[in-house]
């Protein structure tokens, strides 16, 4: 998210058959089936909702859901969608109400920061990245074309979308070998788990289909801030390409099991639709 005062969330199944190739026969595993939480860690009070709906009026305002989201395969990965925030100089800016860090708000799944095995960040802005250290054993999974518009070859910040504090962050975590760069579109980069761009919230901002046992799940992040944004057929209201987000948001609707499970980045109403399953979180289903 990026606001006008803030510089800038089981197990394999088995054998389905056998494949034959070249005379040899390979076993056929089925992806895993995801369990799918979103994990509210803070609120954003009062949010000017014309940010996320360019069309609303202008004595609108929103809270915001700060939130993360983990997919979970039963001894095998968990994987976070984003990474929230925790810096003090971030913590300045969006100044949340309700607020945990993020690598404790998991704990409410029974989960450690260690546990989390994958982090997919859907973009560079601090309330998405900045709590990617907090994970220490994750890998972390971007697209490259975000990568390398955002960080430049020492970590400097080449736009204002990311922080610098962010940028030599995640700058360093590349250099340790803990950074995969994802080329482009419609890429399986985990089993079950397959991103996607176009929805241009930043530069190549992307956003994940997630295999569950209900179908796919779409976790659209910022790419769809709010339901409204999906209920109206409105674009966000900040994005590099207008006509490509709606793209994007039409595409989701598609890709999804049903309307419902597109999962918007922001939207409170995410927190009452879906059953709870902990504090602030509930799973989606």
């Amino acid at each position: 998210m990026k606001l006008p005062t803030i510089v800038h969330l089981s197990a394999i199944a088995g054998l389905l058959g056998n494949v034959v190739l070249a005379g040899c026969t390979t076993p056929r595993v089925e992806p895993p089936a995801y369990e799918v939480y979103a994990v509210r860690y803070g609120t954003l009070p009062g949010a000017p909702t014309k940010v996320l709906v360019p069309d609303a009026d202008a004595s609108r305002h929103s809270d915001l859901a700060m939130a993360v989201w983990l997919l979970r395969a039963p001894g095998q990965r968990n994987v976070l969608v984003d990474a929230g925030f925790y810096r003090d100089e971030i913590m300045q800016v969006y100044k949340p109400q309700d607020y945990r860090k993020p690598s404790q708000a998991i704990d409410a799944l029974g989960l450690a920061p260690d546990d989390i095995t994958d982090i997919i960040i859907s973009h560079v802005h601090s309330d998405h990245l900045d709590g990617v250290d907090l994970f220490p054993k994750a890998r972390v999974w971007i697209q490259r074309a975000e990568y390398e518009y955002y960080v430049g070859p020492r970590g400097e910040a080449l736009h204002d979308d990311i922080s610098p504090v962010d940028a030599v962050m995640l700058a360093d975590l590349r250099a340790k070998g803990r950074v995969e760069l994802v080329d482009g579109d419609s890429r399986e980069i985990i089993p079950g788990i397959t991103v996607y761009t176009g929805g241009r919230h930043t530069f190549a901002s992307e956003y994940a289909g997630v295999r569950t046992r209900i179908g796919t799940v779409i976790i659209a992040s910022d790419n769809v801030y709010l339901y409204e944004n999906l209920d109206r057929h409105v674009p966000i209201g900040v994005t590099f390409d207008a006509k490509s987000n709606i793209a994007a948001q039409d595409r989701m609707l598609d890709l999804a099991a049903a309307r419902r499970y597109v999962i918007p980045g922001h939207d409170m109403a995410v927190f009452e639709r879906f059953p709870k399953a902990g504090n602030s979180v509930v799973r989606i289903d």
